[in-house]
C-alpha cells in the first residue's frame, strides 16, 4: 500500500465477523524448546513487538492526542427517506481508541491503533453481510488535517445474530518530525465513520434508536 510522505504506512486488519481484531498471519509458530537451548524467561512487551528491540528507551515526548470525532462516531443507514426504527438497515458505533508511540532523538513518530467497534443489522437489512468505512486522520493541534486515510470493514452477521462487536488495528502510522523538538504533543489523531451528510447532520442532532422505545405493553392504551 503506497502512501503519501506523511502518513506513510497504516495497515488495518479485518475482523473477521468482527469477534477478534487478531491477524492470524502475525501469529508465531512457536514450538517446544530445542534440546540444549535454554526457554526464553520472558516473552517481549507489545513495545518491543511493535517497534523493535531498542523499545525500551524513553519517548522523546508525549505521544499524539487520541480521539473519536463526536460528528463521525455513529453510523445509522435507513432504506427510504422516514427516520424510523423499521427502516433501520445497518448501524455502526466506534466505542474508542487506543494506540502506543515510539519515537527517540529526530526519528519519525511511529503509533499503532486499536479501534473499538460495534455494528448492528436492523429490521430493513437485506444481506447478512455490510461493509464499513472509516477514516483515520493526523492532524496538528487543533487545526485541520494534515493527511487521512481510509479503511474498510466487511463486517459477515451470523445466522441469528443482529449485533457484533470487536476491535481493528492500525498496525503503523508514521508521522516525519522536523527536528529533534517536535514532540507528538503536536500532532493529534482522529478517527470516524465515512458518513453522508445527512448521517453527520443525524449525529450531530444527538439522535439514537432504542429498541421497543414508544411500545406499549400489551393490553393497555397511551393516555
Amino acid at each position: 500500500m503506497k502512501l503519501s510522505h506523511l502518513f506513510l504506512a497504516a495497515l488495518a486488519l479485518p475482523l473477521a465477523a468482527c469477534a477478534s481484531g487478531k491477524d492470524e498471519r502475525d501469529a508465531s509458530a512457536e514450538g517446544p524448546p530445542v534440546a540444549g537451548q535454554a526457554a526464553p524467561t520472558e516473552q517481549p512487551g507489545r513495545l518491543a513487538r511493535i517497534f523493535g528491540a531498542d523499545a525500551n528507551e524513553a519517548n522523546a515526548g508525549p505521544c499524539p492526542l487520541l480521539g473519536v470525532l463526536y460528528d463521525a462516531s455513529r453510523l445509522v443507514e435507513f432504506k427510504g427517506g422516514e427516520e424510523r426504527f423499521a427502516n433501520v438497515a445497518y448501524t455502526g458505533e466506534m466505542r474508542g481508541v487506543r494506540g502506543l508511540c515510539r519515537y527517540t532523538g529526530s526519528n519519525p513518530i511511529e503509533m499503532s491503533l486499536d479501534i473499538d467497534l460495534a455494528f448492528g443489522k436492523g429490521p430493513a437489512a437485506e444481506e447478512d453481510s455490510r461493509t464499513y468505512r472509516y477514516w483515520v486522520a493526523v492532524t496538528r493541534a487543533n487545526m485541520a488535517p494534515i493527511e487521512k486515510q481510509y479503511f474498510d470493514i466487511t463486517v459477515n452477521f451470523p445466522r441469528g445474530e443482529d449485533r457484533m462487536a470487536g476491535t481493528d488495528t492500525v498496525r503503523r502510522i508514521v508521522i516525519p518530525r522536523a527536528n529533534d523538538t517536535v514532540s507528538g504533543a503536536n500532532f493529534e489523531i482522529l478517527v470516524g465513520f465515512e458518513l453522508t451528510p445527512e448521517q453527520i447532520a443525524f449525529n450531530r442532532a444527538g439522535k439514537r434508536f432504542r429498541v421497543d422505545v414508544g411500545q406499549e405493553p400489551s393490553g393497555q392504551q397511551k393516555k
